[in-house]
Parts: C-alpha cells; sequence; structure tokens
C-alpha cells in the first residue's frame, strides 16, 4: 500500500467499528472519507446513517437500494444448491459481503475480513484495502466504546451490550459480548425478526410457494419480486418463531466462533426448495447435488464468490434445476416449517408406481434377482472371512 492516500471509501454500517474508522482513517492518512452502504434489507437501521456518517467525519455517504440484485443475483443462486454451512447456518452475512465496496471494519480473527478483501482484488486486482483491525492500536470494542464516548461517537452498543450484529434480507446475525460464551442462552429482548416459538401463535400458518427452475416466485399465488418475497416470508416466517439458529462454527482462520442468527423467510424458502426437488429431481442427480453442498457452502462462507470453482459448481447446479418447478404446502408453527404437500408439472413421482395396491406397472418377482445381484458382493466377502477364521 502507498503512503500516501487521498480518498477512501468505507464499507459503512453505522455500527461501533465502521463508525470510529470513519475518524480513525482521517487521523492516520489525513484523507477523505466517502461512505458507502449498500442497502440489502437492514429496514430502519439505514435511517441515521446519512445524518450520522456526516457529523462523525465523512465527506460524503451513498446509500444504495440493492435488495432485488442482493436477492436475485445472490440468496437465489445460494438457494438453489441448498447451501448451508455445517449443517445449519443459511449464510446470511457470508453472502451479503460480495456487494461492498474499500476500507472494511471487518475484524483480523474472523472471516469476513477475507470476504470483502478476496471480492475487493477479484474484481479490481489493484485496488488499496486498509482493514483498521490490523493496523490500528485498539485491542477489543470496549477500546472501541471508550474512544467513541472520549470523541463523542454515537455508536448502539455499551458495555452492558458489546455483541455485534449484522442485518440484511436474508438474516441479521448476533456474536461478542455475552455470546461468547457458548453456554449463555441469548438474551430474549436480543431477536429482532422473530417471535419466540412460545409467543408464537397457537394457531399453525399455511403457506404455498411456487417455484420455477428452483427460484420462489410466488407465495399463495401472489406472484413477487425476489426481494418483495423474502421480505414476505420473513415477515410470516417471523411471526410464527422460524428461524432462530444458535451454532458454533469454524472459522476460516482455525478458531471456532460462536453466532446467533434469525433467518424466518431463507428457513422457510430452503425446506420449501427441498420439498420441489423431491419429486422433480432424479435419484442419482440430487445425490451428486448434494454430494456438492459442503463444498459449495464453504466457498461462499470463506469468501470465493467470484472463484471459478463456485461458478463452475453453479453453473452444475443450476442445469439441475431446470425441472425444479411447482409449488409447495407448508405448515408453519411454533417455529416449524413441516412440510404438508407438493405437486409440480415435471413430477417423477407416479402414484400407478408407488401404490401398495394391485398394479400393472410393477413386478414384485423382479426384486429378488435385484436383491440377490447386490447381496453377491456381501456372500463373497462372508464366505472368505469364513475360509481365513
Amino acid at each position: 500500500m502507498s503512503d500516501k492516500i487521498n480518498k477512501v471509501v468505507l464499507a459503512y454500517s453505522g455500527g461501533l467499528d465502521t463508525s470510529v474508522i470513519i475518524k480513525w482513517l482521517i487521523e492516520q492518512y489525513g484523507c477523505e472519507v466517502v461512505a458507502f452502504a449498500a442497502d440489502l434489507g437492514q429496514g430502519e437501521e439505514l435511517t441515521p446513517l446519512n445524518e450520522k456518517a456526516i457529523k462523525t467525519g465523512a465527506s460524503k455517504i451513498y446509500i444504495e437500494d440493492l435488495k432485488e440484485e442482493f436477492v436475485r443475483d445472490f440468496v437465489f443462486p445460494m438457494l438453489r444448491a441448498n447451501a448451508i454451512y455445517e449443517g445449519y447456518y443459511l449464510l446470511g452475512t457470508s453472502i451479503a459481503r460480495p456487494l461492498d465496496a474499500v476500507s472494511h471494519g471487518a475484524t483480523g480473527k474472523g472471516n469476513d475480513q477475507v470476504r470483502f478483501e478476496l471480492t475487493y482484488y477479484a474484481l479490481q486486482p489493484n485496488i488499496q484495502v486498509i482493514a483498521p483491525w490490523r493496523d490500528w492500536k485498539f485491542k477489543s470494542r470496549t477500546d472501541l466504546i471508550e474512544y467513541a464516548e472520549k470523541n463523542g461517537i454515537p455508536v448502539p452498543v455499551s458495555k452492558s451490550k458489546p455483541y455485534s450484529s449484522d442485518r440484511n434480507l436474508l438474516h441479521i446475525s448476533f456474536e461478542g459480548g455475552i455470546l461468547e460464551d457458548p453456554w449463555n442462552e441469548p438474551p430474549a429482548d436480543m431477536f429482532l425478526l422473530s417471535k419466540s416459538p412460545e409467543a408464537a401463535p397457537d394457531k399453525a400458518t399455511v403457506i404455498e410457494v411456487e417455484y420455477e427452475r428452483g427460484n420462489p416466485v410466488a407465495v399463495n399465488g401472489q406472484k413477487l419480486s425476489p426481494a418483495n418475497l423474502l421480505a414476505k416470508l420473513n415477515e410470516i416466517g417471523g411471526e410464527n418463531g422460524v428461524g432462530r439458529v444458535d451454532l458454533v462454527e469454524n472459522r476460516l482462520v482455525g478458531r471456532k466462533s460462536r453466532g446467533v442468527y434469525e433467518t424466518p423467510g431463507g428457513t422457510i424458502l430452503h425446506i420449501a426448495h427441498r420439498a420441489i426437488e423431491s419429486i422433480t429431481l432424479d435419484r442419482e442427480v440430487l445425490k451428486i447435488r448434494d454430494g456438492l453442498i459442503p463444498t459449495y457452502a464453504a466457498q461462499v462462507y470463506n469468501g470465493f464468490w467470484y472463484a471459478p470453482e463456485r461458478e463452475l459448481l453453479q453453473g452444475l447446479i443450476d442445469e439441475a434445476q431446470q425441472r425444479v418447478s411447482g409449488t409447495a404446502r407448508l405448515k408453519l408453527y411454533k417455529g416449524n416449517v413441516i412440510v404438508t404437500g407438493r405437486k409440480s408439472p415435471n413430477s417423477l413421482f407416479s402414484e400407478d408406481f408407488a401404490t401398495f395396491e394391485k398394479d400393472t406397472v410393477y413386478n414384485q418377482k423382479d426384486a429378488e434377482g435385484f436383491i440377490k445381484i447386490n447381496a453377491l458382493r456381501l456372500k463373497i466377502r462372508s464366505l472368505l472371512q469364513g475360509k481365513k477364521s
């Protein structure tokens, strides 16, 4: 990095880290700081950013509405892959990172620094990146809070509630503070997108989600844009206590980290998508695709969205999704998402073959030879082991 820096674009959230970073960049480099915030569905969190960024020292702030692009071009491709990291995490923070632009507030301990910077270098190879957490004297968020208080910088956390959050249309995440002890239960008042299952309605909510070529297009028969569809399902799912996850995950840098997530709409879409796939995808195709999920999820989690290997897998996955059209019926009840029906014009399910009643298309006697052929290697193994013993 060159010593002289005239202007820095900061990926700005208005949170503790980036609020302090504006002032730190000005002090450290004497440069102009332009704040940039991508509106990915943070809602009311964006309202104070204009005034706050300027008061903190930024020369300008740009807030760009990217919700439709975010859901259409990033969330939906990932959901087509059924990508879940380590069995639980729907990658809500990971998938939002490729849109941000070239100083950032990610710490030197986490994955976000990798996600930001791999994206920067993939899109602009000669870009200069300033990562304050790797350079400055502050060692903890407590240090940042003290610095903010000393310099009159308003921040949304305190010493009593130092956990941080990251919100977009797909989810909201929480980490740090009281959550650093994996034995501590998350505070009830922390959650923003969902009711607790105990407080959810006592009557189930039944919905239908329609898919075309692997992408959700309608809820209860109403066609919606990608962002509006996800927002609608967030509302319905959150009301029914759907989508809470408490996870200790393995970070790319080699440490474990505890995160708490709310992903109501994404959870519904994942389960509905699986339901449509169950009747439209060939068994062996589904087996191959499912075998790729851990690899694909790790690529997204570790920041390799713009890498050739992720693009290669996406092409294979999207080819398989051409038949995944239809409607899933779901029952939402106190945190649960229960599939109660699925139908598709491309269904591979046949009542003629599946019935336990009398049929004319399946000869049960055929199963005998099939079983004997599959048992052959097991019989040989057993016979040879018997001879040795």
